[in-house]
């Protein structure tokens, strides 16, 4: 048999296969991620040299080295997304797996994270060390994010020390991060007393998760005064986006629309209306707000449901974690009625285009940049790298998931 008619004729046996196949169910999708999440080693350490692996820092040899085995153990904001997400869709599915994964990952760090501490060099910043954003608290990225999934932990483990660690990062939030003289959020590096985009989610998710725990009001009225300020720092008026940020000393902006930067407002916005008491006064204004960004962004999505890297520039590579960002907060808006029932047509489409291009049969999520700062150049952002299941995209992809479901069953 000649090579061509080889493949011809395997060709026709694999075609029908590939056309009769059944389109994946959204709760399939899901599950796909977060069973492939949960194969990963979270509750482990490597040497560094040896290659050994130790399932706690009691089996540690002293003066060694040690890494996770996994990134999806580090005690970093997009750890906090996951927990939260998992717990959601654990919640959502009566699925106890889920939920559990974030229990062990919230517990293994604070079973480990005295060791580390005790052993930690000043010869490198705190977050390349072993949980050493658990017990330092310079930047919101520190325990934001990370705060709130400790929060939502609480709820199935009434540890002492989770409540003594959610008060305290809760109060690095409110009293402790740097501030602008009209109390902005603002981060002193790369640039002094700089506001960024991506700060809204590295306060507000603690502040709205302590909120709904405590009942207190200020913890709700410090989130939406934060979004509103921040907001007002870096909204576009002529784009109709976010600018990644703003330089205080330098009196204007930032040069980028950069995608994920405007979707952890939306996120954000999305995050604390769902839990801020329905009489609160400012709940109206961020309600405008999200519909505002909402038409903004809708205007900036590509024909094959995606979003791009650089939102205004499409030449940028299409981005999966701002398409998930975008998709979730016009789902979650409609679900809640807080936005028309036909901007549900942006959440589909871009949905679609995720889950036939972005999500695989195993689980993998493609196409998510990696972590970014700010930057003066746009070159910068355009070839910023990208990542299969990479740390920034799975908890994002997971909570977009779960609005999509909810979305479909309104029907």
């Amino acid at each position: 048999m000649n090579k061509q008619l080889k493949h011809l004729l395997m060709g026709a046996l694999v075609l029908p296969a590939f056309m009769n196949a059944q389109p994946v169910s959204d709760e399939a999708a899901l599950r796909a991620i977060a069973d492939n999440i949960l194969k990963q080693p979270v509750t482990q350490f490597v040497g560094v040299t040896t290659k050994k692996v130790y399932n706690s820092t009691a089996e540690i040899p002293k003066g060694e080295d040690v890494r996770f085995m996994s990134p999806l153990s580090e005690w970093h904001y997009s750890n906090g997304v996951l927990d939260m997400s998992l717990i959601r869709l654990g919640q959502y599915l009566n699925e106890p797996k889920y939920i559990d994964y974030a229990r062990k990952h919230v517990a293994f760090g604070f079973d480990n994270h005295a060791y580390f501490k005790n052993t930690f060099r000043n010869d490198r910043k705190h977050w390349h060390w072993p949980f050493g954003q658990l017990w330092n608290f310079k930047e919101l990225d520190d325990c934001g994010a990370m705060g709130a999934a400790v929060v939502n932990v609480y709820q199935f483990d009434k540890r002492k020390e989770y409540l003594t660690y959610m008060e305290n990062a809760a109060n690095h939030v409110m009293k402790g991060q740097h501030r602008l003289a009209d109390g902005t959020l603002c981060r002193t590096f790369p640039r002094e007393m700089t506001v960024w985009a991506d700060d809204v989610y590295m306060s507000v998710s603690l502040l709205s998760q302590m909120g709904k725990h405590t009942g207190e009001t200020r913890y709700f009225d410090e989130a939406a005064k934060q979004i509103l300020q921040i907001a007002d720092y870096l909204w576009c008026p002529e784009k109709q986006l976010f600018y990644h940020c703003y330089y205080t000393g330098l009196k204007r902006t930032g040069v980028a629309f950069w995608g994920r930067a405007n979707g952890w407002i939306t996120v954000s916005l999305g995050m604390l209306l769902e839990v801020m008491p329905e009489s609160h006064p400012k709940r109206a204004e961020l309600i405008q707000l999200l519909e505002k960004q909402i038409v903004g962004y809708s205007r900036y999505q590509n024909a094959n449901g995606m979003w791009n890297q650089l939102l205004d520039k499409p030449e940028s590579y299409d981005e999966s974690s701002v398409t998930a960002m975008f998709v979730y907060g016009v789902a979650k808006a409609v679900n809640h009625g807080w936005i028309d029932g036909r901007y549900a047509s942006i959440a589909r489409a871009g949905w679609k285009a995720m889950k036939e291009t972005q999500i695989t049969a195993d689980g993998h999520f493609k196409n998510v940049c990696v972590g970014t700062g700010i930057s003066d150049d746009l070159p910068f952002y355009y070839n910023r790298p990208v990542g299969e299941n990479e740390k920034h995209g799975l908890g994002l992809i997971l909570e977009t998931g779960i609005e999509m479901m909810k979305l479909t069953a309104r029907k």
